[in-house]
């Protein structure tokens, strides 16, 4: 590969690495809301955030555009508060990324959350436990499995982008160009060679990372005779 490529990979590792934190801090709460909810709004919330899953990615980036853009309100803030323009940037590539990979770590959390025994919950407040304890010392523990899951789909799935990333991103050599756009552009090339290296590698790192996630997140094997 060469030096463009190898910057590709790097803004490409960067951009996932910030965009998964960012999930687990933003996701956590929520999913954690979503699981606990009572609320007859719940469908909707949740439907909300699925919408990435079933949305066709260059409608979400038209629109993130609009609202990132010069005349759009969250463009208009950031140049307010002297952060100019998102698109095009390394900024809105990150804000896109974690609007796009939203479900791929709120639902692995969701699920998770919602299968820990409510008696178990029940047994910490008998014990004195606050809300904010039961939900850091019993129901952060037993939710890992779904943290690892959330934590390997978000960067996965962060790495896969594409239509997302080349409307809010463009195309911008060291800054914007992320693996999937330079792929893109060595197949409109016809530089095939280096198209296969790049197509391969992302299928090795995908097949890996499956791999990983499924053997990780296997059950003991006692519990799984049961």
């Amino acid at each position: 590969m060469n030096a463009a490529d190898w910057s590709a990979v790097r803004i490409t590792a960067e951009l996932a690495a910030l965009t998964t934190v960012l999930l687990l801090i933003v996701g956590t709460p929520l999913a954690w809301w979503l699981a606990r909810t009572r609320s007859p709004l719940k469908p909707l919330w949740s439907a909300l955030v699925a919408m990435p899953i079933v949305l066709p990615p260059t409608v979400l980036g038209f629109y993130l555009l609009l609202l990132m853009g010069p005349h759009g309100p969250v463009g208009q803030l950031t140049q307010a508060l002297g952060l100019g323009r998102l698109p095009f940037t390394f900024g809105g590539l990150v804000v896109a990324s974690v609007i796009y990979s939203l479900p791929f770590v709120v639902q692995p959390l969701q699920q998770a959350f919602e299968a820990i025994p409510e008696r178990t919950l029940e047994a910490a407040a008998t014990l004195r436990a606050g809300p904010l304890d039961r939900f850091v010392s019993v129901a952060l523990p037993l939710a890992r499995p779904g943290f690892v899951t959330a934590s390997v789909l978000g960067f996965a799935h962060t790495v896969g982008e594409f239509g997302v990333v080349l409307m809010i991103g463009g195309n911008i050599p060291g800054s914007t160009r992320v693996l999937s756009v330079a792929l893109y552009d060595h197949v409109e090339a016809a530089e095939f060679a280096d198209a296969h290296r790049l197509a391969a590698g992302m299928v090795v790192f995908a097949l890996v990372v499956l791999v990983a996630l499924y053997v990780v997140n296997r059950p003991p094997r006692d519990e799984a005779a049961r």
